[in-house]
């Protein structure tokens, strides 16, 4: 029994199946596969104490291939099993691996019921713009015009932007990440796993097959000064060297670019001091991060927003405790309200 396992000798081997990895080779699920994998030993929580909740998709293999509990189950209801595993047994460490078409087109009510609720649950979003499982349909983020199987024409939808949804419906942390990007995940992963309550993580993933390159401008190495990487205090600064920054414009309350030592308005040159620092418990600058055009901005990386506050499981918890003490007997329960009695 891996319960048996000291926590601060854990290592990624703990976390890993006999099972084959069964995705399209050069498939990023691979990438967040590894880094989660190599990650979850920091946590010191042994793999018995952990459940891995899936619902259908090339993302919701994810189960299959982390030595936990886990479950494979329905299109778009991971987060309806996660939060009943969860309320189920607070003590457990529940994570959620869905995708852009599971857990935005027919899991989108169950996910944002999720969120608002706050249950203590790490769900990661693997977002490809694309359903790769079915074999490349247009998803609800793939871009207006997006020609697909299923659009031949083009897209006509109006994309949903995750981290701006999961914002919307009452999320207490919202972030970003690359597949590829193991350092800027692994970080994003730790801070999961620190905060009490729905943390949703969307993470820009290839899909070599279906919709190759979706997200190539910032995804490989040389996209790197087209990425923002937000940190809480920190002025919202990128590009080579940190010279370019985020400005809030008094006058219209949007955000512009500005480019550190060049002249702007004033007959002065930018400044640090004129560029926004990142509060990662403001939900109007998170707002803002994650509705930037790209590429006329940069995309915005980490903890876009974290405001910790109490969780679903904890009214749940005192409530089933409050039940026990009572402790009444069958017949009680079964007498108890309106009853009557039939002649």
């Amino acid at each position: 029994m891996s319960n048996l396992i000291d926590p601060a000798k854990l290592t990624k081997k703990d976390f890993e199946t006999d099972q084959d990895v069964r995705w399209c080779p050069g498939c990023g699920d691979y990438s967040i596969l590894a880094n989660v994998q190599r990650v979850m030993p920091e946590f010191g929580i042994v793999p018995d104490n952990v459940v891995w909740i899936s619902g259908i998709g090339c993302s919701s293999r994810f189960p299959y291939y982390m030595d936990t509990y886990g479950f494979h189950t329905i299109h778009g209801r991971a987060p309806a099993f996660a939060m009943g595993v969860k309320a189920a047994n607070p003590k457990l460490s529940v994570w959620m691996a869905t995708g852009d078409g599971d857990g935005l087109s027919i899991g989108g009510n169950h996910l944002m019921h999720a969120l608002r609720r706050n249950i203590d649950v790490k769900m990661l979003m693997f977002n490809n713009r694309i359903y790769g499982l079915t074999k490349g349909q247009y998803s609800p983020t793939s871009e207006v015009g997006k020609i697909t199987k299923s659009t031949p024409f083009g897209s006509a939808d109006q994309p949903i932007d995750p981290a701006s949804f999961a914002l919307g419906v009452g999320a207490s942390f919202v972030s970003r990440s690359i597949d590829t990007d193991a350092k800027g995940l692994s970080e994003v992963l730790r801070r999961q796993a620190a905060h009490r309550g729905a943390s949703f993580n969307e993470i820009y993933q290839n899909c070599n097959v279906f919709n190759d390159g979706a997200f190539e401008s910032f995804r490989e190495k040389d996209g790197q000064k087209t990425r923002l990487y937000v940190e809480h205090g920190k002025p919202l600064l990128f590009g080579e060297e940190g010279k370019q920054g985020l400005r809030l414009n008094p006058r219209t309350l949007k955000l512009e670019v500005l480019t550190l030592g060049e002249p702007i308005e004033g007959g002065r040159v930018a400044e640090e001091s004129d560029i926004l620092v990142h509060d990662e418990t403001s939900q109007a600058i998170a707002f803002l991060l994650a509705r930037m055009p790209y590429p006329e901005f940069p995309v915005a990386l980490g903890v876009l927003y974290c405001e910790p506050r109490p969780t679903y499981d904890d009214p749940l918890i005192a409530q089933a405790e409050q039940a026990r003490k009572k402790k009444p007997s069958l017949t009680a329960l079964l007498e108890s309200g309106s009853t009557w009695t039939v002649g």
